[in-house]
């Protein structure tokens, strides 16, 4: 699977550690996100990302800024993406099994290396439930039309 992940300068550690992780579990990065801790923009890296993602060059994304907030709401605002806010991995795992999210962000500021690995491996190993919950998804995607 190839994953993008973005990132402001408040994420570049937490990036390097989430990228090894990935990498380990077998995926392919993408880093559409700053090398610098030099201060930035978040939007322009959740932006990049949701990009890749919707564009179909990334299959999901991972998103890192001081929260997590700022950055999934740029990206949110690509036609097609689903970015949610994770800080635990109960999160982490339903936002994949019932609203199909494509992208999950934290916040470096919020949640520890360790804790954002597990974040990472409880999204990655969910699968979208469909059934009821593809209804809803249906009708998130249809909010994109008007």
């Amino acid at each position: 699977m190839k994953i993008a992940i973005g990132n402001d300068h408040s994420g570049v550690e937490l990036k390097a550690e989430i990228t090894k992780l990935v990498e380990e579990m077998g995926h392919e990065v993408i880093n559409v996100g700053t090398d610098s801790t030099e201060s930035c923009d978040y939007p322009v890296y959740g932006e990049k990302a949701a990009r890749a993602v919707a564009a179909g060059e990334a299959d999901c994304g991972i998103l890192i800024c001081g929260t997590g907030v700022g950055i999934s709401l740029a990206a949110n605002k690509i036609k097609g993406i689903r970015c949610a806010v994770c800080s635990d991995t109960t999160t982490a795992r339903l936002v994949k099994e019932h609203n199909d999210a494509n992208i999950i962000a934290f916040g470096a500021r919020i949640v520890g290396a360790e804790k954002a690995k597990d974040i990472v491996r409880a999204y990655l190993g969910a699968e979208f439930m469909g059934g009821r919950h593809q209804r809803r998804v249906d009708l998130i995607s249809r909010l994109e039309e008007e």
